[in-house]
């Protein structure tokens, strides 16, 4: 009798991607990136279990935003207090703090539980060329040819 395989933190294998952003729209690259983390590139993909790998980002700040995006697309968030309301658009955020636009973007792409904030935290966002995870041997993904 064969048995389904349920993968576990014994038999994880856990590699680390450098994937370069600039002049790739932020949607393509945020549904790459995600699925890396989840670990659905995959042979042992478990859905209830972290199999992903680490994915650093890199030029964040020359991520492509399609369209009026930059100008229309807002970003909201509150500070439960009255009058805490603060919006900002999405060139905006991009401009100032671009890690953060990349971070949104693929978290809203992850489970809304304690897989997928546990998924997010194998995610790395430099707004430049340069990263700090050289240690780790990082692979470089082109992911024009995943999209």
């Amino acid at each position: 009798m064969r048995t389904t395989f349920m993968a576990n933190e014994s038999n994880i294998e856990r590699k680390w991607y450098v994937v370069d952003a600039a002049d790739v729209p932020l949607g393509r690259l945020s549904t790459v990136v995600a699925s890396i983390l989840r670990g659905k590139n995959k042979p042992t993909y478990t859905p209830h279990v972290d199999t992903g790998d680490h994915v650093i980002v890199v030029n964040a700040s020359e991520v492509k935003l399609t369209g009026k995006k930059a100008s229309d697309k807002i970003y909201s968030r509150h500070s439960g207090h009255p009058g805490g309301l603060k919006q900002v658009s999405a060139g905006t955020m991009r401009a100032q703090k671009p890690e953060r636009l990349i971070e949104t973007s693929i978290k809203g792409m992850l489970p809304h539980n304690a897989l997928g904030r546990k998924q997010l935290k194998k995610l790395h966002v430099f707004a430049g060329p340069e990263h700090n995870n050289q240690a780790q041997q990082p692979e470089v993904l082109d992911i024009t040819n995943l999209i």
